[in-house]
């Protein structure tokens, strides 16, 4: 009885790492894929996330972001401070451990 159980958990388990490690093969293939050509979608995907990159770093934020986009930013800003207090939402904040 215990037997079945150990296999039965480690054939649930055998499946479950199996489709995590499919899925990582997947993607880390069209991100590492430099020696041969890569298929042109991929390619295409590619260009695009890097170009975007490029501007937003270039703009220091959101690439193509109107007026609209930045109102919200703004409520929604003043909305948390409101609700969780002050300080820098738009930072990841410090802990202090003693």
């Amino acid at each position: 009885n215990i037997l079945r159980q150990i296999l039965r958990l480690s054939s649930l388990f055998h499946s479950a790492v199996s489709i995590h490690v499919r899925r990582n093969i997947g993607l880390s293939a069209i991100v590492f894929n430099k020696t041969k050509e890569l298929d042109p979608v991929q390619k295409l995907f590619l260009d695009k996330i890097r170009e975007y990159n490029t501007k937003s770093k270039q703009a220091g934020g959101p690439v193509d972001a109107g007026p609209d986009f930045q109102k919200d930013m703004n409520e929604s800003l003043a909305r948390l401070q409101r609700a969780y207090g002050e300080g820098d939402l738009t930072k990841f904040p410090e802990f202090k451990f003693e």
